[in-house]
């Protein structure tokens, strides 16, 4: 939940104090239609610095490097550029970096004053490879990467960095001759390019440019340290395929730009946010990932100001017949992208992750920023969410439905309604008179909490969190050096410096059990409004001029999400002494937002474009390090027919987080109020997902170990195959299983594409087996959700579903076994207590589970590992098998036993019945 324009009644509970303007204002605002008001966001032509730098065309560079201010030591190559054109001198960094990435710095010589660099992000400072000089004269340099055929040529005049790997051209710095960088200056310091012939004066110069002042609607930017932007342009020779740079409401192959706005890297609180174009949303990762058939590379763009990302291709825009006509003519042409990266303010500090395969870029990337968190594995399950559910009765209540339908669940979550006032850490006294009763209520049936802590603070001196933080100095500050103070939900609010340490130590301290008073050890947290969200602020976010410390908002906008999140989950991890995962959702985010906990892509509507357009949205996040993504079950805002509601449960339960809710204006929609049938079909797909959750929480183990995505496009395991590169329809959970949901209203049918020219992929529902490489129709139903297992894998299931996570943890096991066709499969089985750090004390079970003539057999992966499990083996299904005389199980202590089965002939499985034996331990099934 968000946004400005959200409901009469909402606002109507802090209209009393309200200024009469702001009244009118949003009244105004809320009356207007259910769509994007394209007006409250900057353009690329409205914003200044996004015009300046686009008015630049690609042409000679005015840089040159100065080759005898070079400077080899064995960890880094710096060297001064110059800019003929103002004679401002640059300092480029050059480093060579452990596992085949290179980091490029570029910051002003002599700064008027520091400029901004990005702290926190990083999990550690990059450790250094050795470089070494392999040629050098008058017109540039050449570096050796390492390997004999990697290397990096500069060149000098004008300056231009290429990368290579023997004749071939990976990556190519300022070749289009768009570095750009503005030097601080005083005031009176003159603009030093001209971006328009016409203008009159250079007062007028700076006046007409935004330079050191701009308005958007009634707001204005003081800008005290002028023009500050940075601009740089990366070539890549081959490449017709980029991703990454969340968070758009996108396809997943991201398109050129040429004909409208870059896309914008600006969190942003966007209402009812439009379909297919390239506008800011809440959260940013400046990080894009370019494919071809021989290679993966990456850009990470270290910058959290306001960015725009300008992407252009050669090829685009040739249709099919122009291709075939190049080809016929001999045209020689290689496609190529050029990716131009724009920020408002900071330094240049790009990190070229060079691959070579996409699990390479994504474990160089994890290495600068860490890997998706390991989640408690409840949090994996369903969660049941309004805005709002009312008060402790209608909690009791809708828990006790899920118990009377059969439906599984296991968190319920509170909106802003359940505080006194919209003061967050506080409950409504009235509607919320014993929450530690109605949280050991939920604890009973183990099932758990979410409630939501919001990071705008109700100015209100009879609020303790609004003294603390006040009294301690902790709120931004505004240009003029008071507290900043913005509209949100509570009416004025303030808003607390998060990039402070200081600040979010006490923050974490706040959720101690007795400081937040009425919370329980299943309670968690959600985090909404963290782009920072200000009704009356330009763009619905915070003044670029307000202050942290030395910094300027403009320098830190797309850090506060992370830092919110960051402390919230502290706060979590503190309460319980460091003992117990945190679970915290955000809306906001940022490159290593992924350590902190899951996000999701918003308020979104209930319509069948917007069930699509999740895919793409949680497949990009994914591909930049966030996992754990999902998207508002049902849509947002407006109510879904009951068919896209079952469908939408039907993707979801498919998607990494699993959560329905809704706004507070549409009817109630749980999972059964809309008839029998439609409850059956509901229940039948969360009950897939909790059989599934053995699988599901071993892709959190392999996200968290690897840094690779759960939900990933077919590109990833399929990298060879152009067929997949532009798939966002469909899409795999980890590379077993592949799924295509039925998005499509009145569906009849889905054509999904099965990928491997070697492959075979089983329907997981009738166990029918069909090859790879094609693509298949399947008519589908409304009971149809198509997924399909893998031949080569082992997926192991819990098939007794019970009313939560939890209350499965002994529960016994199926594996299911689909075979290729070599008759192999291999697949793992990770088992820990599900909740706590113990894992990190090597306090889990790791098997991997193997089928090779004709055995079946479970090692210990994990061998310096202990853990012990009450849960078994209860049933062996192998797909694609033939049919065995007898069936032997051996334990690891030599002991032999028959096991019954049953063969069907028709399908070729065969089902092996109790074998019995202890999960966490070695054995193997012999087939005779």
């Amino acid at each position: 939940m968000g946004g400005v324009k959200r409901s009469i009644i909402k606002m109507a509970t802090f209209t009393g104090s309200m200024a009469p303007v702001l009244v009118l204002w949003l009244a105004m605002s809320l009356s207007g239609t259910w769509a994007v008001d394209k007006g409250n966001f900057k353009t690329c032509d409205q914003s200044a610095f996004c015009k300046r730098q686009r008015a630049l065309k690609p042409g000679d560079s005015p840089y040159r490097a100065l080759l005898e201010t070079m400077e080899l030591t064995n960890t880094r190559l710096t060297l001064q550029l110059i800019n003929d054109n103002n004679k401002v001198r640059l300092l480029l960094e050059l480093y060579r970096l452990q596992g085949n990435m290179t980091r490029v710095k570029i910051n002003e010589l002599k700064p008027l004053k520091p400029r901004f660099e990005v702290p926190d992000v990083l999990i550690t400072e990059p450790s250094t490879e050795p470089l070494s000089l392999l040629s050098q004269d008058e017109n540039g340099v050449v570096l050796s990467l390492g390997t004999e055929s990697q290397r990096v040529i500069i060149s000098a005049r004008p300056f231009r960095l290429d990368i290579m790997e023997g004749p071939e051209v990976l990556m190519s710095l300022n070749s289009r001759g768009l570095l750009a960088f503005e030097h601080l200056r005083m005031r009176k310091d003159t603009f030093s390019y001209k971006v328009t012939s016409t203008v009159a004066s250079k007062e007028e110069e700076e006046k007409v440019d935004g330079m050191w002042e701009e308005t958007f609607k009634s707001h204005s930017d003081s800008k005290p340290n002028g023009p500050s932007a940075i601009s740089l342009d990366f070539s890549l020779p081959g490449v017709e395929h980029v991703y990454g740079i969340p968070e758009h409401a996108d396809t997943l192959r991201l398109k050129t730009t040429d004909n409208g706005d870059p896309y914008r890297l600006y969190n942003l609180d966007v209402f009812q946010y439009e379909l297919y174009n390239p506008m800011a949303l809440y959260g940013a990762v400046p990080v894009m990932l370019a494919h071809k058939a021989q290679r993966t590379t990456g850009i990470f763009w270290l910058n959290a100001a306001e960015t725009w990302v300008d992407i252009s291709s050669n090829t685009a825009g040739k249709t099919v017949f122009g291709k075939m006509l190049d080809y016929v003519q001999g045209s020689s042409e290689t496609p190529q992208t050029d990716v131009r990266w724009i920020s408002e303010s900071g330094i240049i500090d790009v990190f070229i992750m060079l691959g070579p395969t996409p699990k390479d870029v994504f474990s160089q990337y994890a290495s600068l920023t860490g890997t998706q968190s390991f989640p408690p594995l409840a949090a994996v399950g369903y969660h049941q969410c309004r805005w709002n559910y009312n008060d402790q009765e209608d909690v009791a209540s809708v828990d006790a439905g899920f118990d009377e339908h059969d439906i599984p669940y296991d968190y319920i979550w509170l909106d802003i309604e359940h505080t006194d006032g919209k003061r967050y850490f506080t409950w409504d006294s009235h509607k919320f008179a014993s929450p530690k009763e109605m949280l050991q209520a939920l604890e009973d049936k183990k099932r758990k909490m979410v409630a939501i802590v919001d990071p705008h603070i109700k100015v209100d001196s009879n609020y303790k969190i609004h003294n603390e933080i006040r009294n301690k100095g902790f709120y931004i500050k505004n240009k003029d050096g008071g507290d900043y103070e913005g509209w949100c939900w509570p009416g004025s609010a303030g808003y607390p410096d998060f990039t402070r340490p200081d600040m979010r130590a006490w923050w974490a301290s706040m959720f101690a059990y007795d400081q937040y008073e009425g919370t329980a050890e299943n309670l968690y947290t959600w985090n909404d409004m963290n782009e920072p969200s200000v009704f009356n602020g330009p763009e619905v976010t915070m003044h670029k001029d307000a202050v942290h410390g030395a910094w300027e908002h403009r320098d830190v906008h797309n850090l506060y999400g992370l830092y919110v999140q960051m402390a919230t989950a502290e706060g979590q991890i503190q309460r319980s002494g460091g003992v117990e995962r945190p679970f915290v959702l955000t809306r906001a985010f940022f490159a290593g937002s992924q350590r902190y906990g899951a996000v999701w892509t918003g308020d979104n509507a209930a319509e069948w474009d917007h069930l699509k357009v999740s895919i793409p949205m949680c497949l990009s996040l994914g591909l930049v390090g966030i996992s754990f993504c999902g998207a508002d079950v049902g849509g947002f805002f407006k109510s879904p027919s009951t068919e896209l509601l079952v469908r939408w449960y039907q993707t979801g339960a498919y998607q990494p987080f699993f959560r329905a809710h809704a706004h507070l204006d549409t009817p109630r929609r749980e999972p059964w109020l809309f008839g029998p049938e439609n409850t059956a079909l509901i229940r039948d797909v969360v009950r897939q997902r909790y059989t599934l959750l053995p699988y599901w929480y071993q892709q959190f183990y392999h996200a968290y170990r690897t840094g690779e995505p759960i939900m990933r496009p077919l590109w990833v395991e399929y990298p060879q195959d152009p067929a997949t590169f532009a798939l966002d329809d469909e899409f795999l959970i980890g590379k077993d299983l592949l799924v295509h949901p039925v998005t499509e209203e009145g569906a009849r049918g889905v054509t999904a594409y099965l990928p491997g020219k070697d492959q075979v992929w089983f329907d997981v529902h009738t166990f029918q087996k069909h090859n790879g490489a094609q693509s298949l129709y399947i008519p589908v139903t409304m009971s149809s959700i198509p997924v399909f297992q893998r031949g080569g894998s082992i997926i192991p299931r819990k098939m007794r579903v019970r009313r939560s996570s939890s209350c499965m943890t002994h529960d016994p096991y199926t594996l299911y076994v689909a075979l290729n066709l070599q008759r192999t499969a291999e697949g793992e089985l990770y088992i820990d207590d599900g909740h706590t750090f113990n894992y990190e004390k090597k306090e889990f079970i790791h098997r991997r589970l193997s089928f090779a003539k004709n055995m079946l057999s479970s090692v210990n992966l994990a061998t310096d590992a202990e853990f012990s499990t009450g849960s078994w083996i209860e049933r062996i299904v192998i797909l694609g098998a033939s049919k065995p005389s007898k069936v032997t199980l051996k334990t690891a202590d030599g002991q032999e036993s028959q096991l019954e089965f049953d063969f069907d002939a028709s399908m070729s499985v065969l089902t092996l019945r109790k074998p019995g034996v202890n999960a966490g331990l070695d054995w193997n099934v012999m087939l005779q």
